[in-house]
């Protein structure tokens, strides 16, 4: 789908890390993303300086990458370093978490060491609902409450798997580990298609060798140097 002379209309909405505008094509949106972090349900606010410029670059960067390897994603064109054009998508308000290593909520929750390596990935779902702080959901919960149809959830659920395989073994190769990340579906034309970014805002992201975190992590708990690891590892992921 060509640019063209889309143009920016007004805000239709913003969220904690973007903000979106129509566009003179009604099929489209323009996305521009922010340097604003929050972690915790939003009770720790702050700011990545340059966070939007990153997180750009490795979207555009996966998303080009999924596209060629048969998953649908929403990704357009990039229109500045910190803005892209996408396709317009009703959201499915189900956030679909793949874990192929143990951290964060998944070891408090079942009372696990960090860094244990599954034997498969476990796929989780959450409701995407900040009032009710994004409750856990099972797939009966997603279907029969009409979150998402059960035709549409066993596509997302074969592209977050397809997605969880090509982004490892392009990550590995880089030497980064693809602990966890999160992703959002829509569809458009009767038709699914991965949404939202790819970025060390959604991403676990660790070392392979040293497990040093080049993710949102390090502004979660206060581990300094969150610019330079969010620079780094987008240089990994983007350049060679």
């Amino acid at each position: 789908m060509p640019n063209g002379d889309v143009t920016k209309g007004e805000l239709l909405y913003e969220g904690k890390a973007k903000k979106i505008y129509v566009t003179s094509d009604p099929a489209l949106l323009w996305a521009e993303f922010k340097d604003d972090a929050t972690a915790f349900d939003g009770d720790k606010k702050g700011t990545i300086v340059n966070k939007g410029v990153y997180n750009v670059a490795l979207s555009e960067a996966m998303f080009k990458l999924l596209d060629e390897k048969g998953v649908p994603t929403h990704y357009v064109d990039t229109l500045s370093d910190r803005e892209l054009l996408v396709r317009r998508l009703d959201i499915h308000p189900v956030e679909i978490v793949v874990r192929n290593v143990s951290a964060g909520s998944v070891c408090k929750r079942y009372g696990i060491d960090k860094g244990i390596t599954f034997d498969e990935p476990i796929i989780e779902y959450f409701l995407k609902n900040d009032e009710l702080h994004d409750p856990m959901l099972n797939r009966q919960h997603v279907t029969v409450l009409g979150y998402a149809p059960a035709d549409a959830l066993e596509v997302m659920e074969k592209y977050a798997l397809a997605v969880n395989e090509i982004l490892s073994e392009y990550m590995l190769a880089r030497g980064v580990r693809l602990v966890d990340f999160k992703l959002e579906f829509g569809s458009a034309d009767g038709k699914v298609y991965l949404g939202d970014e790819i970025t060390p805002d959604t991403c676990r992201l660790w070392d392979a060798e040293t497990g040093e975190v080049f993710d949102k992590d390090r502004f979660r708990h206060d581990m300094g140097e969150v610019e330079d690891h969010y620079a780094a590892v987008v240089k990994l992921l983007t350049e060679g």
